[in-house]
């Protein structure tokens, strides 16, 4: 009996019938600050909104002006969006007349030297958070600092996790089958989420600022001096514009296990590459250009569409975490910003994604070869520019397929996963999900990256114009709302008790920058 249907046979039986309600996820989602112009704001992060360093729902990410938000960890997928509809009004009542901007791709952009990198205070940690970014910037510029994304956290619950190891390997402990089967929810992932890019992406175009001085395969919008854009595009912010890196390419990381996955990465982080060797640890004034001259500075600088992750106690590198704690929750960093959403992603996005990850949770999945890893890459580079085009094909295995006939096999598979949630749920919510998604297969012209270009087309206008009018739509809808006092004096508290964390956490440094730096790469020297 193939795995997933086994699976699903036993979590149908009682008294199993609501563990896929246990669910939980999170989401960090990031808006660019931009002035009522339509240009990068150059304003510092704003102290009503607290510290950036320790605020646990308001901070920054690579540049100053770019805003993130985390919502807590929930098994509600309702309230998840509630807190972050609550941040993002709390947010806009302390920016003053600044707007977020609603699209993934930004706009009216002069250069790297007008983009601020993100600014922590005077501590070890914050001196180590700015000093990173300022290696960003030498690595890659600072114009891909400015792109904002959707980060999805997700986690099965426990009980689900100790009834399949129950029933399929009593005799390993609960934290190694849970990283296991989490690495294996990883490898169905990447075998996957073109699918999401299809589905969900939201960036087929760009302002021709973003591109200035840099090699590209877009084209002119139609008689649009500003606009650059592929007529079958989906994501461009996950092709080679976006997050990617011509250093990284020769970096091969296995996700068959987890000693394989810590052992790759830790390489990276240790191994001088020559072209951040050439750009020098210091400047001639002793100040930091980058944290390290290797091809990694830190985990978060490889550019995965998904990874494991483990909460990380106080100054602990994330990899010994991992290989200490295993694997906890996974990350999918894929997401496009949807620019017809005020908050970027809504309960149908939410719900196929927990569908999505259940299914790659719970089918079978093999380990990935050296041809397996490259065919994802390729899948990814087509879906990115010719995913509408309803001739492309993707490569499954040894064999070319078409991208529409493997998405519907993909829907088929994902279906009883729908059903069995809808039962967990009590609703038919989940499978209503599919259908309606599920049209976007038929007709390309239903999902975002399709509806941003209509409207460019339609309206006449360049793609900063069309973007710039959702931004000032959004803004509206959140400022005619006002907060409940109560919880706007939860995040006033919340803002000042960071304010008072960071200043505590300056004020308690004993080691100089340098000494506090090497003992934090020490770190990974640890036995495999």
């Amino acid at each position: 009996m193939p795995l997933l249907k086994s699976r699903l046979d036993l979590l149908s039986s009682d008294p199993h019938s609501k563990l896929l309600s246990g669910v939980v996820r999170g989401i960090e989602k990031e808006s660019l600050r931009v002035t009522p112009e339509g240009t990068l704001a150059k304003s510092p992060h704003s102290a009503s909104l607290g510290s950036a360093l320790t605020h646990p729902q308001i901070t920054t990410d690579y540049s100053e002006a770019l805003l993130e938000f985390i919502t807590p960890p929930s098994s509600d997928a309702d309230q998840v969006l509630k807190t972050l509809e609550n941040i993002h009004r709390f947010t806009y009542r302390q920016i003053g007349d600044e707007l977020l901007w609603a699209n993934s791709m930004p706009c009216q952009l002069s250069g790297d030297s007008d983009i601020p990198v993100g600014q922590y205070g005077s501590s070890n940690i914050g001196q180590m958070k700015t000093i990173y970014r300022v290696g960003l910037g030498h690595r890659y510029g600072r114009l891909m600092q400015t792109i904002a994304g959707i980060h999805y956290n997700f986690s099965a619950p426990y009980a689900l996790w100790e009834l399949l190891r129950k029933h399929e390997r009593p005799e390993q402990c609960l934290q190694d089958f849970k990283t296991d089967n989490y690495f294996s929810l990883i490898r169905n992932f990447r075998r996957r989420f073109w699918l999401l890019l299809y589905l969900f992406g939201a960036s087929p175009g760009v302002c021709r600022s973003f591109v200035r001085g840099r090699e590209h395969q877009l084209e002119p919008f139609g008689k649009d001096d500003h606009s650059l854009h592929k007529p079958f595009a989906t994501s461009l912010r996950m092709g080679d514009l976006g997050y990617q890196s011509k250093a990284q390419e020769q970096l091969v990381v296995c996700y068959n296990d987890l000693r394989n996955y810590v052992s790759t990465l830790r390489k990276a982080l240790l191994q001088p590459y020559p072209e951040y060797e050439a750009v020098g640890l210091k400047d001639a004034d002793g100040s930091y250009h980058q944290l390290s001259t290797h091809l990694l500075q830190i985990e978060n600088e490889f550019y995965s569409t998904i990874r494991p992750k483990r909460t990380t106690r106080s100054g602990e590198v994330p990899l010994w975490a991992l290989w200490e704690r295993g694997v906890e929750y996974i990350e999918v960093r894929c997401i496009d910003l949807n620019p017809y959403l005020p908050l970027g992603i809504d309960r149908q996005q939410i719900d196929f994604l927990d569908i999505f990850l259940l299914t790659c949770l719970l089918s079978t999945s093999p380990a990935t070869d050296d041809q397996e890893y490259r065919n994802i890459l390729d899948n990814q580079r087509r879906t990115v520019y010719e995913g509408r085009n309803p001739d492309v094909k993707l490569q499954d295995g040894s064999q070319l397929r078409s991208l529409g006939e493997w998405a519907k096999a993909l829907f088929d598979e994902m279906r009883p996963v729908a059903e069995l949630m809808d039962k967990h749920h009590q609703n038919s919510e989940y499978s209503l999900t599919l259908s309606r998604l599920e049209a976007r297969l038929d007709d390309p012209s239903l999902t975002p990256s399709a509806q941003l270009l209509a409207e460019m087309a339609e309206t006449g206008q360049t793609y900063f114009r069309v973007a710039m009018n959702h931004a000032i739509r959004h803004r509206q809808h959140f400022l005619d709302t006002p907060l409940p006092k109560d919880i706007e004096q939860q995040f006033k508290d919340e803002a000042e008790a960071s304010l008072q964390k960071q200043r505590d956490i300056e004020a308690s440094d004993t080691q100089t920058f340098d000494e506090f730096l090497a003992n934090y790469y020490r770190q990974y020297d640890f036995q495999l």
